[in-house]
């Protein structure tokens, strides 16, 4: 195995940390070290009741997060509600009207600087 590879078992033990971010919080905060979860995860395995209280507490962060996107969701129904749809066409077409403006004056300005860049043959002195 070279260097740069990691044993099979530390790439499963990275996923299954991967899968438990209480876990991997309380190992930054607490300042233990990973090679004690990982000896406890060999030993005892992915199944047992000890990392039970790490999976409810994934569970109830991410019933959190659905919470937040729930609250979001309505927030957005409660905006759109509230929204006058003949007021928001004619801000469209304004913007529309504007970014044509605009496109005509890229376009006339680009094809000033072409006909202004033409190369002009110089003045010859020696013509036959």
């Amino acid at each position: 195995m070279s260097r740069g590879e990691l044993h099979p078992t530390v790439l499963e033990f990275k996923e299954f940390m991967n899968k438990h971010p209480v876990l991997l919080e309380e190992v930054r905060k607490n300042g233990r070290s990973w090679q004690e979860y990982y000896e406890k995860w060999v030993l005892l395995g992915e199944d047992d009741p000890f990392w039970e209280q790490y999976r409810e507490n994934a569970n109830k962060s991410q019933a959190k997060e659905e919470q937040k996107h729930t609250e979001l969701f309505n927030q957005l129904v409660k905006l759109t509600k509230n929204m006058d749809l003949d007021k928001v066409q004619e801000q469209v077409h304004h913007l529309n009207n504007t970014i044509s403006m605009i496109q005509g004056g890229i376009n006339q300005f680009q094809e000033n600087k072409k006909a202004n860049s033409t190369p002009k043959e110089p003045f010859n002195w020696f013509r036959d």
